[in-house]
């Protein structure tokens, strides 16, 4: 089965100056274009005391790197106030020359919820309720916020697709209940990744839909070959890469990982949303660069 290749790009940075960080986006959402990979997307946290970019403003920025092809960014919607979240959401649409993806998700993390003044307790009945208003307005309907009618503008000239990220069952079968797509995350192991699509799938067929794209984050490293891949990649797992079983993440050369993004695509994943291992701006650029070898062996 093919599957396509974007990319979810890092949006926290350790640098002195902010400037850095914003520019290291840039170069690579530029060669994620250049690489002719298929999607562009930003993920979203709060209350980060490092430099994180936040994903509206950034993406903003970054759609003038990239053409017609989709992108999208991540919204942990019971964080947010939906009516923003649909005026950002069109006007980034807007911005866009091609369709406009939302990914969302409960999200997680006591201190981020503090922050933004979110219960935890009522995460997944927020983000219902929430998307349900962004869909809504997103579709030029009116809807009622605190007795008072609301509506928005622009509104996106073709629909949103949305994404629902989660691996609890509940969240797989919200996944399957709401979402034009699942997107699973990137420390799911070969055998979880395809015991979870199953029950994805199971769960769609109990729901009557048929998901548009099904999607697994991969953290990576393309290497010039095996060995290249080893000399970035294997430091970065040696120190406990985000506490990930290394079985999770994927490196080599080209054709390694292309072997690897296959069987994924042969589990029925239609989409490979890599994310870089590497800290070092060049060897990211590097790797960005090399994922053109395996998008164009997976076609």
């Amino acid at each position: 089965m093919s599957v396509r290749v974007g990319t979810s790009l890092r949006s926290g940075y350790a640098v002195d100056d902010p400037r850095d960080g914003a520019r290291w986006m840039i170069e690579r959402a530029r060669a994620a274009w250049d690489a002719g990979l298929d999607s562009l997307f930003v993920g979203d946290h709060h209350g980060v005391p490092a430099a994180y970019y936040q994903n509206s403003p950034i993406l903003g920025r970054l759609l003038a790197e990239w053409g017609h092809r989709p992108a999208g960014a991540l919204y942990l919607l019971p964080l947010w106030n939906p009516v923003l979240v649909a005026e950002q959401v069109a006007t980034l649409a807007a911005i866009a020359e091609g369709p406009f993806i939302l990914q969302c998700a409960i999200g997680a993390g006591a201190g981020q919820f503090a922050a933004m003044g979110a219960s935890l307790r009522t995460r997944p009945s927020r983000f219902e309720e929430n998307l349900a208003v962004v869909r809504a307005l997103l579709a030029g309907e009116t809807v009622e916020r605190d007795g008072q009618p609301v509506r928005i503008g622009p509104t996106p000239a073709e629909p949103v697709a949305v994404w629902i990220g989660g691996h609890a069952p509940a969240a797989v079968d919200r996944a399957a209940r709401l979402g034009d797509g699942w997107l699973a995350g990137p420390d799911l192991v070969p055998d979880d990744a395809r015991r979870l699509l199953a029950g994805y799938r199971q769960r769609c067929e109990e729901h009557g839909r048929e998901p548009a794209a099904v999607a697994i984050r991969r953290d990576v490293h393309v290497g010039a070959d095996d060995t290249d891949a080893e000399r970035v990649a294997g430091p970065v797992l040696a120190r406990g890469y985000r506490g990930f079983d290394p079985a999770a993440v994927v490196y080599g050369g080209p054709d390694r990982v292309a072997e690897r993004f296959r069987e994924l695509g042969d589990m029925g994943y239609t989409d490979v949303i890599v994310r870089h291992l590497a800290d070092d701006q060049h060897a990211v650029l590097d790797s960005m660069a090399r994922l053109r070898l395996v998008r164009d062996s997976l076609s």
